[in-house]
């Protein structure tokens, strides 16, 4: 069965404290949703139209368990919290099995 993957790109960060705020809280999410966090806000490369700001990537099982992640009322909460504190770029893509 493929894996899911989370990434998200920050195009911009307004509001360093919902960040802060929502980083506390989807991190317990993404970990009782089965996540594994491979890349947070490290070193970035951007090319063609890229841009070089903090990326996430995200591991889980499968798609459907990435999906349901996403949708959890503890993930839920977080983004309440995250509010318009920026203007990320977020896809839940499909591994090749």
């Amino acid at each position: 069965m493929p894996k899911g993957y989370w990434v998200s790109v920050y195009r911009t960060i307004s509001d360093p404290e919902k960040l802060a705020a929502y980083n506390k809280l989807a991190a317990p999410a993404v970990k009782a949703g089965g996540g594994r966090t491979f890349a947070r806000g490290g070193r970035v490369v951007a090319h063609d139209a890229g841009i070089a700001e903090r990326t996430v990537l995200i591991e889980f099982d499968s798609f459907e368990q990435a999906v349901a992640a996403r949708e959890s009322a503890a993930y839920q909460e977080a983004l309440d919290a995250l509010s318009d504190g920026v203007e990320r770029d977020f896809r839940i893509v499909e591994g090749i099995d």
